[in-house]
């Protein structure tokens, strides 16, 4: 049956007179009407009260109408999502932590040339945890974070794989004395706990820093003071003098060179170095973004030093 006779029901519904509803549907009214009549046939009883001087539409004629609306709003729904599966199949969804996606994601895409700067891209910016949620529900092809082999991403194993992109390393900074030294500095003492700023437990960082510090923690003292799962909080409050704060030196960086406000608040045994990764399915995706992977893999390959 074609779909446009339960249209025509629909308009002559709710016009209730033949010539109105054809000029509606924007067509003759000897059309519009034999048109009616084949739906008639199709549903094998009158859907249409012609007898009275204003028309009817009869017990079965509800009937198909409700039936109408009800299938013309499916098949809207159906071609909305198909567009929408159209449109994502030509374009790049990246789900990225907020510090990567800020600091990391437009110098990297930018590096890979000008073929993919030309690609159209989707950047959805948020904390881990949300990030896992748009990957494990197909919302993004790929999943930006910062990863260490002693924290656990919460993704099927064997449903996903990842390629690293480059190295970084959480850093604990701390605001400067006028004399350069660090306002708080590692690790502390019973007596005297460093302020620590936190990053919360929704924060891949976060889980980082809970997985590698308690090997390290046998003489380091802190005292949680604030919490928060964006990098860029943590640093501002750093350089307010709050606490000490573990960043990534991908944004601690521009504070702590000559001139800048923030200093490493301790040795190198309580820096933690992590990896910056790109996560994608295992599962075939669109050639679009199959094509991506394979010269992100390709660039990846090339930037290692041989021998190493």
């Amino acid at each position: 049956m074609d779909t446009a006779l339960l249209a025509d029901l629909i308009a002559l519904s709710e016009t209730l007179n033949f010539s109105r509803a054809a000029e509606k549907r924007n067509i003759t009214q000897p059309a519009f009407g034999r048109r009616i009549r084949a739906l008639e046939e199709w549903s094998g009883l009158p859907l249409v009260d012609r007898s009275t001087h204003r028309l009817k539409i009869t017990p079965g004629g509800k009937i198909v109408l409700a039936a109408a609306a009800d299938v013309l709003n499916r098949l809207e729904k159906a071609k909305h999502e198909l567009d929408q599966a159209k449109t994502a199949s030509g374009t790049l969804t990246f789900a990225a932590t907020h510090a990567l996606s800020f600091t990391f994601f437009p110098g990297w895409f930018q590096s890979l040339g000008p073929s993919a700067s030309a690609l159209p891209i989707r950047m959805l910016s948020d904390n881990m945890r949300e990030c896992e949620r748009m990957m494990s529900e197909g919302s993004a092809q790929f999943l930006l974070c910062h990863y260490h082999p002693e924290s656990e991403i919460r993704l099927q194993r064997n449903e996903y794989r990842h390629l690293e992109l480059a190295s970084d390393q959480l850093l604990p900074v701390s605001a400067r004395t006028g004399d350069g030294k660090p306002l708080f500095a590692l690790p502390g003492s019973e007596s005297e706990p460093v302020p620590h700023i936190a990053f919360d437990e929704s924060s891949g960082m976060g889980r980082i820093l809970a997985a590698a510090l308690p090997e390290r923690a046998g003489r380091l003292h802190l005292k949680h003071v604030l919490t928060s799962h964006l990098a860029m909080v943590l640093k501002a409050l750093a350089l307010e003098g709050k606490g000490i704060a573990w960043i990534p030196g991908s944004i601690a960086n521009s504070e702590l060179g000559e001139g800048g406000n923030l200093t490493v608040a301790g040795s190198d045994e309580w820096v933690i170095g992590v990896k910056i990764v790109l996560i994608r399915p295992k599962a075939r995706m669109s050639e679009l973004a199959e094509r991506f992977w394979a010269a992100v893999e390709s660039s990846a390959v090339q930037s290692k030093p041989r021998g190493g």
